[in-house]
């Protein structure tokens, strides 16, 4: 029995192969492609990123990733983000002292780690929600594999103190507490690399394929 489909968004940044293996052995078929109608009519779409957040998006605008994650989510259809593929669906980026506007799917900034020693490189654990899809079956002193230097740090918060939008917050910490991984309905997002992190990415990866629709 055939896997649902899943395109990886090709908008020069991010480790495309790996990440298509990665979801390959999780159980889904995948295409690498930056077309506008197979990245938006696939059943899961994955935005990988490596690099500078402007950069990224500077590349993801070029093939109108953009609109694809804009109106795939108005659809109610699964994105999956990956490390700057998770901080550009945030409002802003901020590196060097230069911000450019993200995707805007999620509020707040993406900011430098406050960690003496930077990138932050390796392998860390992460405290998820109890009715976490993507960790759901691991436990809690599973590890995941990391290479970042700046993050979401926080999580907006409106004006009596609730959470915007009630996602599943998922937290790490080095220097300070960042955001590891984001649920949100359709668009989920993880800071680490599920497609680096062994055993322990390959089930989350096979969470979130087993949860498509």
């Amino acid at each position: 029995m055939s896997g649902p489909d899943v395109v990886v968004l090709d908008y020069g940044s991010g480790n495309l192969r790996s990440a298509q293996r990665a979801l390959e052995r999780a159980g889904a078929q995948v295409t690498v492609s930056a077309d506008f109608d197979t990245a938006l009519n696939a059943t899961g779409l994955v935005v990988p990123g490596v690099g500078a957040f402007a950069a990224c998006m500077e590349g993801l605008r070029a093939v109108k990733g953009d609109r694809i994650i804009g109106r795939r989510l108005a659809g109610g259809r699964p994105v999956l983000g990956i490390c700057v593929g998770m901080q550009i669906l945030f409002d802003h980026g901020v590196e060097f002292g230069e911000e450019a506007d993200g995707c805007g799917e999620w509020p707040g900034s993406i900011t430098r780690l406050p960690a003496p020693v930077l990138p932050h490189m390796g392998w860390n654990t992460v405290d998820a929600p109890d009715d976490s899809v993507l960790f759901a079956g691991l436990d809690a002193d599973t590890r995941f594999y990391f290479v970042h230097s700046y993050a979401a740090q926080s999580w907006e918060m409106d004006n009596d103190g609730t959470a915007l939008r009630a996602p599943r917050l998922t937290w790490a910490d080095y220097g300070g507490k960042f955001l590891a991984a984001v649920e949100n309905g359709p668009l989920s997002a993880t800071q680490f690399h599920p497609e680096k992190s062994g055993d322990a990415g390959a089930h989350l990866l096979a969470n979130w394929i087993g949860a498509l629709s």
